[in-house]
């Protein structure tokens, strides 16, 4: 049994992707019972959903460190594992660590689609985990059921996880909302490269800003990674200029 805490477009997205082959439950501080009822689990309080053997966390990064010390004292399946679906992993990490019972499990995970990417199907979509506190053989069997839904599962450290992402997402999501800021559109005379770019913009542009706002504040790489971006743009600009005189 799942009890998922977030009823967001990601904890909609994995309702109805998990909820064929598990039952699931589901806590949503803005109520929509009748939105988790047609996506496949049944609405909760917030009590019995922390009550479940797994509790998977789907919410803003920001709102971690608060739901941590809420759902601590609800914990109480003997076999309680928590999840959480974060894009950056060495500050929630952390959190669950310093903030939930020793006798807890505690497995990050970062799920590299979203309901957009994944609508119809999870095959060959990426997802991250960090085994933070868990059995080994527990772990690999979480690890092969997502294996059998299509997913390719990377093993990875919180660290080496928010470096990378630091890049592949925090970037991305970076310059897509520069183009955007910038009023990039669909041209009539465009290139294929300039067809890429728009893409990036219109998949940033599908999530929410607190999302991007998020995960450049939280992972303690995404800054560094600016800088390094800016300072080569400016490093351009600087050499276009000098054969301009």
């Amino acid at each position: 049994m799942i009890g998922l805490i977030g009823f967001g477009r990601f904890g909609r997205l994995t309702i109805e992707h998990l909820s064929n082959t598990c039952r699931m439950v589901a806590y949503d501080s803005g109520g929509k019972a009748e939105l988790i009822q047609a996506a496949g689990a049944d609405p909760v309080s917030f009590a019995e959903a922390c009550s479940q053997e797994i509790v998977l966390l789907c919410m803003p990064i920001s709102a971690m460190p608060a739901t941590l010390e809420n759902i601590a004292p609800l914990l109480t399946h003997p076999e309680a594992l928590v999840v959480d679906v974060c894009s950056v992993k060495t500050l929630p990490v952390k959190w669950m660590r310093s903030k939930l019972p020793a006798t807890v499990s505690l497995l990050a995970s970062h799920p590299m689609f979203g309901p957009d990417s994944a609508q119809d199907s999870l095959q060959g979509h990426k997802i991250v985990l960090c085994p933070e506190r868990i059995d080994r053989d527990r772990y690999q069997k979480i690890a092969a059921r997502l294996e059998s839904l299509g997913l390719v599962v990377i093993e990875s450290t919180p660290e080496n996880h928010d470096r990378q992402i630091a890049v592949s997402l925090a970037l991305t999501h970076f310059i897509g909302r520069s183009l955007s800021s910038f009023g990039a559109e669909d041209l009539i005379i465009d290139t294929e490269g300039y067809k890429r770019l728009l893409h990036i913009l219109e998949v940033v542009e599908n999530d929410t800003w607190q999302l991007f706002e998020d995960m450049h504040r939280y992972n303690p790489f995404a800054a560094e990674s600016r800088r390094e971006f800016m300072n080569a743009m400016q490093t351009i600009e600087a050499h276009l200029i000098s054969k301009e005189e």
